[in-house]
């Protein structure tokens, strides 16, 4: 498979990919013999495109694919339609992976914070020293750590890794964006 991207712009806002391809079976998986319609997207046909989208504006991605074999319009209209439901279904996908992931960290943050306060009211009410109080202290404390610490992680590292890709199918499956074919 031969893809080489290339880079310019195109109207005022719109960003151009261009990638050569030999067939169209270069756009899906070698292992996948179903229609076009079904079939599973090429791995590396789709690291070549988010590679090639990350310096893009949001206002519009023209993927043009430069095919050597004869052209099908058909063939053409059916691989346009599947890029199109990819791209939008992983957009879909990550974007609720994403507010699932916030919505933990949230809720795993406010428990933390939660034990914390309970924690600090049971040393600030009970002046003598009970065996509960003792081990419900024992319980409280590193639980509050843990929620707070792993809620954090949760807001700021395990929500920003869907960053990128999130970002790449939202340029995908932009309405203003287009899916090109042409003879190289």
């Amino acid at each position: 498979m031969n893809h080489k991207p290339h880079h310019h712009r195109v109207h005022n806002e719109w960003s151009e990919i261009v990638l050569r391809i030999e067939s169209y079976d270069d756009i899906f998986s070698d292992f996948d013999m179903r229609p076009y319609s079904s079939r599973s997207l090429s791995v590396d046909f789709l690291d070549e495109i988010k590679r090639a989208t990350r310096d893009k504006h949001d206002d519009g991605i023209v993927l043009t694919m430069c095919i050597e074999q004869r052209r099908s319009g058909a063939r053409e209209a059916v691989i346009r339609e599947r890029l199109l439901a990819h791209f939008r279904k992983y957009h879909r996908r990550l974007g609720e992976e994403k507010r699932r992931l916030l919505r933990v960290g949230y809720l795993m943050v406010a428990l933390g914070a939660l034990c914390m306060i309970t924690a600090s009211f049971i040393i600030y009410k009970t002046h003598e020293q009970s065996f509960v109080f003792s081990v419900l202290l024992l319980f409280l404390e590193p639980a509050a750590w843990f929620l707070l610490w792993e809620g954090m992680d949760q807001l700021i590292f395990n929500s920003k890794k869907l960053d990128n890709d999130l970002n790449f199918y939202h340029k995908m499956s932009d309405p203003h964006s287009n899916i090109r074919f042409k003879t190289c």
